[in-house]
């Protein structure tokens, strides 16, 4: 039970390849790994799919510099991949998550009820505890246990291949979601704009095509020209690692700079838009997303700069009130004093490394949905969205 290497392939989209992080435990050592080369993947990045009775997801914490996927067999696999962060965002960790779900019901399909339903409940429990931040995880649990009790009734064997069946349709949903919110979003960029993100929010951050990306990839489908403008999002590097080479494979035009020029370019006039993607957003419209938002968005108003938030709906959280009360993960030191094998901060120092901000939902232009755009949500807004949803 675990991992395994199914794919691997090095690219040359870099010159200087990052140094790899550490494994994330036992499972990631890949025993027996087997390995295939692949062909040089194209536009359509699968970040996460079923093959051979098993799920595999991208390995991105090893990209640009090598692209593969891993093999996860079971619930705590999973989850252990999503703690270690070879699959993030909120939408494709939530598609992780319902798909390990699917793997640990089918690895127990022959247990008899009770141990069948024991062992499912420690999957559950596995997965809610591998990220507190990104409420899609949540929801996708939530559902996933929802088809759990509607099947009840049948036996493990029969209940086991239902779950997959609800996996696959929360992945495929996701993918419709982010190809609606594209071509709303789209509407919103002008032909030529140049437009800031943060974080990767594209295909490897959902089951496909990407939400704040997704807006950009849905403006240049319809033959806008679009240019994007990609801070490096320290501390692990999503828009140098994955935000560019992203946009690399689509041929988007891309330009890379660190997180602190940003309010220089908007000073110049270089920046005409600023989309992101979120994490949780609360009921009154607080978004959580990657630590550094917060401060575009700061930005984005002094300099009369619209700042969209693209996020489906399953990344509401109605149930929190304000962005106060969204839970923000804080991960390890060595994330802040190096990266991989390499360190430039002084050992014993110390550290804070929390991994999102909040941003108050009054400094969000709008909000991109799969329903529409939002424009300056409240929670008036965001509860007339819902109920309509």
């Amino acid at each position: 039970m675990g991992v395994n290497i199914v794919h691997n392939q090095q690219l040359t989209l870099c010159c200087h390849p990052l140094p790899h992080p550490p494994p994330s435990r036992g499972r990631e050592l890949l025993f027996g790994a087997r390995r295939l080369i692949m062909s040089k993947p194209g536009s359509k990045v699968e970040t996460l799919r079923w093959r051979d009775g098993g799920l595999e997801m991208i390995d991105q914490r090893v990209l640009p510099a090598e692209f593969r996927y891993l093999q996860f067999d079971s619930a705590a696999a999973v989850a252990d991949g999503i703690r270690s962060m070879v699959v993030r965002g909120a939408p494709a960790i939530g598609c992780a998550a319902a798909y390990g779900v699917a793997l640990e019901a089918l690895r127990l399909q022959h247990q008899a009820p009770p141990a069948f339903s024991a062992g499912l409940e420690g999957g559950f429990t596995a997965l809610a505890a591998s990220r507190p931040t990104a409420v899609n995880l949540f929801w996708a649990l939530a559902r996933m246990r929802n088809a759990w009790r509607t099947f009840s009734g049948s036996t493990p064997a029969q209940i086991a291949p239902m779950l997959l069946a609800e996996a696959h349709a929360i992945h495929a949903a996701d993918v419709e979601a982010n190809r609606r919110m594209g071509r709303h979003g789209a509407a919103l960029l002008k032909d030529g704009a140049r437009v800031l993100t943060h974080c990767n929010a594209g295909a490897l951050a959902t089951a496909g095509h990407g939400t704040a990306l997704g807006v950009i990839r849905s403006a240049v489908e319809a033959g806008k020209k679009v240019s994007v403008i990609a801070n490096e999002t320290r501390p692990v590097l999503q828009g140098a690692r994955l935000t560019a080479w992203e946009l690399a494979q689509d041929g988007i035009p891309v330009t890379l700079i660190a997180d602190n020029a940003a309010g220089f370019l908007m000073s110049r006039g270089e920046i005409d838009a600023v989309v992101v993607g979120a994490d949780r957003i609360a009921a009154n419209g607080d978004v959580a997303n990657k630590i550094g938002t917060y401060a575009v968005a700061v930005l984005a108003q002094r300099h009369r700069i619209p700042f969209y938030v693209a996020a489906p709906l399953s990344t509401i959280d109605a149930g929190i009130a304000s962005g106060a009360d969204i839970p923000i993960e804080e991960r390890g030191a060595d994330e802040i004093r190096g990266y991989g094998a390499t360190r430039w901060a002084p050992d014993g120092v110390a550290v804070r490394n929390p991994v999102f901000d909040v941003t108050p939902a009054e400094l969000v232009t709008g909000l991109i949905t799969e329903k529409g755009v939002v424009p300056a949500p409240d929670a008036g807004k965001i509860r007339k969205l819902l109920s309509a949803a």
